[in-house]
């Protein structure tokens, strides 16, 4: 459970953070790092997101097994 309340709230974090990007790139003298930060966000959710899709083949493996 909250593995996926944790994966929702990422996806909102990276979209916000995608979305406010071209407002970043305007500003003058931003450091580098700054612009790896979306990868962050992206990290956990596919982490999570495999989770989440091989749960209920993880369930069916153990099952029949």
């Amino acid at each position: 459970m909250w593995i996926r309340q944790t994966h929702r709230w990422v996806s909102i974090t990276l979209v916000l953070m995608i979305a406010s990007y071209p407002f970043v790139m305007k500003m003058a003298g931003i450091p580098q790092w700054l612009l790896y930060t979306p990868l962050i966000p992206f990290v956990v959710l596919v982490l999570t997101g495999l989770y989440l899709f091989a749960q209920p083949y993880a369930r069916l493996w153990r099952r029949v097994g």
